[in-house]
């Protein structure tokens, strides 16, 4: 009944992601999703600087790159 031997391992990869650069704020943005060149924060409005982090493979269909 709660056997999870046949769910399949989620892939992870590298991603590039944009971060909040706010203490008070920890959104983030996977860059294929970002609304502009240089995203800013949509929560708190401040600047966001782009890094990288090993999440779950996410395509973007509406994303034109």
């Amino acid at each position: 009944m709660f056997n999870r031997r046949n769910q399949e391992e989620v892939e992870k990869v590298e991603t590039k992601v944009w971060v909040c650069t706010s203490d008070d704020c920890n959104c983030w943005v996977r860059d294929n999703f970002k609304s502009s060149e240089v995203p800013a924060c949509p929560i708190c409005e401040s600047k966001m600087e782009q890094t990288t982090r090993v999440i779950e493979i996410l395509h973007n269909p509406s994303s034109a790159m």
